[in-house]
Order: C-alpha cells, then structure tokens, then sequence
C-alpha cells in the first residue's frame, strides 16, 4: 500500500473559487476524516482524485507518482448521491461492477456473497435497489465500491442515512480495511464519529485547508484548562500564579492556566493548581479538559473569513462542491 497525496489543488466554476491550493495526504492504514460545511470544497476534491473532475491547478499522487486511470481503477469510490442501477438486482449490479474493474466472473461473485454477507444484506441480493431503505442502498453502495478490493478508499458521506447498527458495521469495515494497509478518506457531518473513528482529521473551510492532524493534535490549545471536582470555592485558586476560574458549578471549578503555564507548555504548572486544591480539601477529580472536535470545528467555521473567501462561501452553494 502507499500513500494518497492532495497537492495544492485549485478549481474555479466560473468566478467561484471551489478549490483554493488543497493540500494532504492519506497514509496507508489510516483513516482520514475530511470535514468541513456544505460547499467547502470535499465533494469537489474527491472528484478531481476520481477523475470526474479535473484540477485547474495542483496534483494527485499515488504511490509518488501523478494518478491516472490506472491507479484510478484500484481506487474504491462511494459517491454522496449513490451511483446504482435502481431497477437491476442487488447481487447482478454488484457482480458487474466487480468485472468492470477486471474480476472474473467467479472471483466477482465471491466477492459480491463476501461483501453482501459481511454489510448484513445478503439476504437482499435479489431485491432492486430501488426496493431498497435507504440504510441498505447505502450497504449496497459500500460493497459496490469493495468488491474490487480496492487499493485506496474515497468515501463522501458514507454513514448518512445509517442506523446505529448500520454505522457500526460500517466502522468496522473501515477499521478492518485501515488495518490492512488501505488509505482510507471519508467525509462526514457527524463529527463524534469521525472523531471516535479517525486517525486524522482534515478540516476544509471556502476550499482551504485550515486543519490538519491527529485528534489530540488538534485539541491542543494555547491555554490549558484543568477540571477539579474538590474543595467548594475558588478562593484557593489564588495561591497558583497564572491561573483563573472560568467556571464554578457546586465543588467542580474549571480553571485555565495561561499560555505556555499548562500541561503542553511548562511542565509542572498543573502540578502547583492540583496541589492548592489539595491544600484546600480533598480532591475527587483532576483532570485535563481539551475542546471536542466539534467545538473546533464550530470555532473554525464560524471565524471571521477574509472578503473573498466569504464571497466565495456563499456562492459555492450554487454550484457542485
């Protein structure tokens, strides 16, 4: 397995910057979660990996070199709007796919039992799509783009439309192709998965880049906070040079260190607000408190965009993205 790389990617429709130098990278065995509002730019992105649009500027590699429709076969794809014959039976549908990416027949048909058994619809296989819920076409939509054995997988939206049953299979598919040295991309709105599932996490914001890395790189904030549930009052917070309460609630007291005073930064600084607790009484918790990716991802969201950018924001929305 290799690495699929997103190289400094532009494309305008028109006026509209979709695209504004789009830059990552999805290492083998890993999952990536690409994040962002509707008409930042995801959509748009996975297409020019596919091919079904091309960059007006940038690269996409595979294996360090410019992809092309080779590499593009061995790519498993899951559009958002799902791409099945709605009047051809679950288990044909599957099996032709299979062979226009050059499996046997029979291979392909191994495949297609595989897959339909492992996503919980094989009991569906001689069903229409269209006869489908909408939680199984999007099962179907999954095994559709596994069956090849895809070397990389380009997933938009995978999980809308999903029950938590369905989710969880779904995870553990993609858990267990990451696990096998697979590249996996997916894009979501519900950021509790991908924050529970992904190894990294991109977010996208008027066709930018503007966050890049693991989860926990991504909570790190310049001011610490610190959780303890202890001593009523703040008053004892006082004897910690640097720190404030920023919220009381019964005996929790919440208290932020300032840059560079916490756990990422001097060592030791939480050390002085655990021990002023402990001077004032007996502690129950301590511990470290970071924002949820969900928290970030409204924080960056809704920062102030340049004029441009914001131009661009509200016209993406028009146009395919």
């Amino acid at each position: 397995m290799a690495t699929l790389e997103i190289d400094s990617l532009t494309k305008s429709y028109g006026s509209v910057r979709a695209l504004r130098g789009t830059t990552f990278d999805v290492r083998d065995g890993e999952i990536f979660g690409f994040v962002g509002s509707n008409g930042a730019g995801k959509t748009t992105t996975m297409r020019i990996v596919l091919g079904v649009l091309a960059a007006d500027g940038g690269e996409v590699r595979y294996d360090g070199r410019p992809i092309g429709p080779d590499e593009r076969r061995r790519i498993g794809y899951m559009p958002e709007e799902r791409g099945l014959y709605p009047r051809m039976p679950v288990a044909d549908q599957l099996t032709y796919l299979a062979r226009l990416h050059g499996l046997s027949t029979s291979a392909a048909r191994d495949a297609m039992t595989r897959w339909t058994e492992t996503l919980g619809v094989a009991a569906r296989r001689g069903d229409e799509v269209q006869k489908l819920s909408l939680g199984n076409q999007q099962r179907v939509q999954l095994a559709a783009a596994l069956t090849h054995d895809p070397e990389v997988l380009v997933l938009d939206e995978p999980f809308s439309g999903l029950d938590p049953v369905a989710v969880d299979v779904m995870s553990d598919v993609l858990r267990d192709r990451a696990d096998a040295g697979v590249p996996v991309v997916f894009s979501s709105h519900q950021l509790d998965l991908v924050e529970r599932l992904c190894d990294r996490v991109g977010i996208i914001k008027d066709g930018e880049m503007v966050a890049v890395g693991t989860i926990d790189d991504l909570r790190r904030t310049e001011t610490e906070r610190w959780v303890v549930d202890g001593p009523p009052g703040a008053t004892w917070i006082g004897a910690v040079p640097d720190a404030r309460a920023v919220s009381l609630e019964g005996s929790r007291t919440v208290v932020e260190l300032a840059p560079g005073a916490g756990a990422d930064g001097a060592p030791g600084r939480e050390q002085a607000v655990l021990r002023a607790a402990l001077a004032a009484g007996p502690v129950r918790e301590f511990a470290v408190v970071r924002p949820s990716l969900t928290e970030l991802y409204r924080d960056v969201v809704s920062s102030p965009a340049s004029e441009d950018a914001a131009t661009t924001s509200r016209s993406t929305e028009e146009v395919p993205a």
